[in-house]
């Protein structure tokens, strides 16, 4: 059923999916665990966000003394603008503010920026953010977003799932360092599987984690159409659980450098539990390369190329691992030759866009990798 939360979402556009405090903090925590100065001194751009909403400018302005943060920019798209048109009542934070202006309300997004202590009170937190209305609609595309972004070091948000490919090129653009949210299926996009296998984007430390026997959760406005869905309720709000949703970045945390505890090849086939009944490792017919269906089945050992899980990424050190390519349903189309050749790829007649193919069926997607140093 989490599944089908976001399809249904993608395929009406309303995927505007608020991501709640508790997940916001554990996650960057984990960059400050393991660079404590990693914001110091740093303009932080939230684009895609709504403060009315969002928990992401509500967190970093709660915390901005403690990071050492020069500067916080969040910026919000305006309600005309959506896709997805949902019900919309001015707040009274808005409408008791002197700059409201009631043209500008549903047509312009907003920006709002904390740099100092403005109501005095001896500390800079949420209460002393400035905002004002954008000239455009806040899109992230525009010439007035574009400018923001030039002015930060880290851009910091959950941007909707069908603009993730967008938004990705976005900030690649401008060689920003980011923490976003998106699906676990972007790491087969055109645009970010050759990121992650040049090690400039990666897994944060959060990803793909079910906690408590449940997926990451979101919020939802009141007024979404998520019939079919299961959903939640807290404190009176609609949350939906999105299986396979995590944490993308290209800032460093300690997570990333833990290397997998491994067995031996031989010693998989005799006491790995999910590998019971089998006395080999097969071997794809299409991919010079064995076929590992479990993450913890990767045998320490060998020293040729292999087949796992794209899940394994959570698990991928740049240390331990060498990644090769990945084998998904258009693979073949998007291959660099000299991958190919590397791989040792040969194509069958019945290969229909190079999915890796065992006893004449095709497998899951899958990513191939290669032990820097194998061990015994």
């Amino acid at each position: 059923m989490a599944n089908s939360n976001l399809t249904n979402a993608k395929k009406a556009k309303n995927d505007e999916f608020y991501t709640q405090y508790h997940d916001i903090e554990k996650e960057i925590n984990a960059y400050l665990d393991f660079n404590p100065e990693v914001f110091r001194g740093k303009t932080i751009l939230l684009p895609c966000d709504d403060p009315e909403w969002s928990n992401f400018t509500k967190f970093f302005a709660q915390n901005f003394e403690r990071f050492g943060l020069k500067k916080l920019i969040s910026t919000s798209y305006a309600m005309d603008s959506k896709l997805y048109k949902s019900s919309y009542q001015v707040s009274m934070f808005e409408e008791q503010a002197p700059q409201y202006d009631v043209k500008k309300t549903k047509k312009h997004g907003k920006i709002f920026t904390l740099t100092n202590d403005k109501s005095r009170d001896g500390k800079i937190d949420v209460d002393d953010l400035d905002w004002s209305y954008l000239e455009g609609d806040g899109d992230f595309k525009s010439e007035e977003v574009i400018q923001l972004r030039q002015e930060a070091d880290i851009i910091i948000t959950n941007p909707p799932f069908s603009l993730f490919r967008d938004f990705v090129s976005w900030i690649v653009e401008a060689n920003k360092h980011f923490v976003i949210i998106g699906n676990m299926n972007a790491i087969k996009y055109k645009n970010v599987f050759p990121l992650i296998q040049e090690n400039k984007i990666w897994t944060g430390s959060r990803f793909n984690q079910r906690v408590n026997g449940k997926n990451m959760t979101f919020y939802v406005p009141d007024n979404y159409d998520l019939s079919g869905t299961e959903v939640e309720l807290e404190n009176g709000k609609k949350m939906i659980s999105v299986a396979g949703t995590g944490w993308y970045t290209n800032i460093d945390h300690g997570r990333r450098h833990l290397p997998l505890q491994l067995m031996t090849m031989d010693d998989n086939l005799r006491f790995n539990k999910k590998l019971k009944g089998n006395d080999f490792y097969k071997k794809y017919e299409n991919y010079n390369a064995i076929e590992i269906p479990y993450t913890d089945a990767i045998p320490c050992d060998y020293e040729n190329i292999m087949g796992v899980p794209i899940s394994f990424l959570n698990k991928y050190n740049p240390d331990q691992f060498e990644i090769i390519w990945q084998a998904s349903g258009n693979t073949r189309a998007s291959t660099p030759k000299e991958i190919l050749e590397r791989i040792g790829y040969q194509v069958h007649s019945d290969d229909r866009g190079g999915c890796s193919i065992i006893n004449g069926r095709r497998t899951y997607d899958r990513i191939f990798i290669k032990h820097k140093n194998p061990t015994q």
